[in-house]
């Protein structure tokens, strides 16, 4: 009842013309959206779906999103996407780009798909450290003024791009006069629509236009990428380190793509050896190879989350020891005695009050977030510590999520997952295998928020470090699954049919 109330709260405030929530100045607010999506998961509910997927469309499509180069700028200073505050976060690219993929997962649109892969392949390009970290964000300005690096004249698209020019114009509605501060223009794409009927203006089939417009992004990149670039933060901080973490991880196993969970394992490395201390303690922020200052609840949370992504992409052991041992950490030196968490650990410097922010910001809650990977991690161990801190601090953010729930859509989705799930899937069989493989796309492919996966190459006759594969056996010799919950267990099945059917019916 809660979650559905809260669905029906965000409808309330969704913009119906134009997607997102509210008016001026707008802001992506991707927990909500991934809210949004879980709520279709859960229930079929279109209306849900339908807003989450009207938002991602319009952002993709508006001058919130850097047309050429990939990425998403901080939020529009308008109502209808166009005139973005040209600053680039890490946070909101890695959050956004999981809302993408997410959903591409329900619906199989090519755009989500198109649009995850160019936020990874900036982020690979521009945002990445030699040594594996991500940066924290780029500038508005360049050059002394806002925007400068990012908007077009339409003399200079022509000049650039000469008998192409005029199809480039009329798809990312470039003109004389120009949108924005004089005679220049923020790149904007066409709706669906506007776009179907633009190729038949010109006598293109749909695939010919998108592929002129490729070659055109790409000329047009190389010329931009002649112009002073922005600032760089090149500061790379733990949390924000963690959703892009995550996010990458996924995308390696969904979109089966190599050079993301080459990324994310080397993120992943980077952030344990260099923002770990040898007590096991996280350090918040990193820079010319120096790390310092205590880290946060919220570093924890999401490095946590994205160790745990990285685990069900790889299935080794470590990055999921790790996330125990993260998990072990913060339970002991953040938990408040009524529930829930606090933001600075019980050895940080001194504070007159020590901060409590329940509520997601640009960021989730690092509460919700933490919550979350405590049910994921009290059902890959059974341990009922986990479970009893997720649920005491998601009981405290419960009346806050039926009141308030635009501000709290980190927390609504760990209820989600709390009334769902997790459901625990183990699989025993090795990867190598086409047999096993299939049997983890069909767990794996499809958007399935609160289904865990742990996999081991042969039986176990023992305890498992991930205690969820303990005593799991092969049946007849043939790659088999478990689906479970609360660790008790369906029969094993060995195809991927039987899987598909299991996971609709638990």
């Amino acid at each position: 009842d809660l979650l559905d109330a809260a669905a029906r709260a965000l409808g309330q405030s969704f913009d119906r013309a134009n997607g997102g929530f509210g008016g001026a100045p707008k802001f992506p607010q991707p927990m909500n959206l991934e809210f949004l999506l879980r709520t279709y998961a859960r229930t079929g509910d279109r209306d849900a779906l339908d807003m989450a997927t009207l938002s991602l469309d319009r952002m993709a499509r508006g001058g919130i999103y850097d047309q050429i180069g990939g990425g998403f700028h901080r939020y529009a200073t308008d109502a209808i996407w166009l005139v973005p505050h040209f600053e680039k976060m890490l946070y909101d690219n890695a959050q956004l780009s999981r809302v993408y993929l997410h959903a591409w997962q329900i619906t199989r649109d090519p755009f989500y798909r198109r649009i995850a892969e160019e936020v990874y392949d900036y982020i690979l390009r521009e945002m990445t450290a030699p040594a594996g970290g991500f940066y924290s964000a780029s500038d508005a300005d360049s050059a002394g003024e806002e925007g400068k690096f990012f908007v077009w004249t339409q003399a200079e698209i022509e000049q650039a791009l000469g008998r192409a020019a005029p199809l480039a114009l009329a798809y990312w509605g470039v003109t004389a006069r120009g949108n924005f501060e004089g005679e220049t223009n923020i790149l904007h794409a066409p709706t669906p629509e506007r776009e179907a009927a633009l190729a038949t203006e010109l006598g293109l089939s749909p695939d010919d236009l998108r592929t002129r417009i490729a070659d055109a992004r790409r000329v047009l990149y190389d010329l931009r990428s002649r112009r002073t670039p922005p600032g760089l933060d090149d500061k790379i901080l733990t949390a924000w380190n963690g959703l892009m973490l995550a996010s990458l991880a996924e995308a390696a196993r969904v979109f089966k793509e190599a050079r993301y969970l080459a990324a994310a394992v080397q993120n992943a490395d980077f952030l344990l050896t260099h923002l770990m201390t040898p007590a096991g303690r996280l350090l918040r922020t990193y820079r010319d190879g120096r790390a310092r200052l205590n880290a946060y609840l919220e570093d924890y949370a999401n490095l946590i989350d994205g160790l745990l992504e990285l685990y069900q992409s790889t299935f080794d052991e470590r990055w999921f020891a790790a996330a125990q041992r993260l998990a072990d950490a913060a339970l002991d030196h953040f938990a408040a005695p009524d529930g829930g968490f606090y933001d600075t650990s019980d050895d940080h410097e001194a504070l007159l009050v020590r901060p409590r922010n329940v509520q997601d910001n640009a960021l989730p809650s690092g509460g919700a977030m933490l919550a979350k990977n405590l049910l994921r991690l009290a059902a890959y161990t059974g341990q009922a510590r986990y479970g009893k801190a997720a649920r005491g601090a998601l009981a405290l953010l419960g009346p806050l999520v039926r009141r308030v729930p635009q501000a709290f859509g980190e927390a609504a989705g760990a209820i989600d997952m709390l009334v769902s799930g997790p459901l625990e899937v183990a699989i025993v069989g090795d990867p190598g295998l086409a047999s096993t493989r299939d049997l983890l796309d069909a767990v794996q492919q499809p958007y399935r928020p609160n289904v865990i996966t742990a996999l081991a190459p042969a039986d176990v006759p023992g305890e498992a470090t991930v205690p969820l594969l303990s005593f799991r056996t092969l049946r007849e010799g043939q790659p088999t699954v478990y689906v479970c919950r609360n660790f008790a267990c369906r029969r094993p099945v060995t195809t991927a049919a039987e899987v598909e059917a299991l996971l609709a019916d638990v």
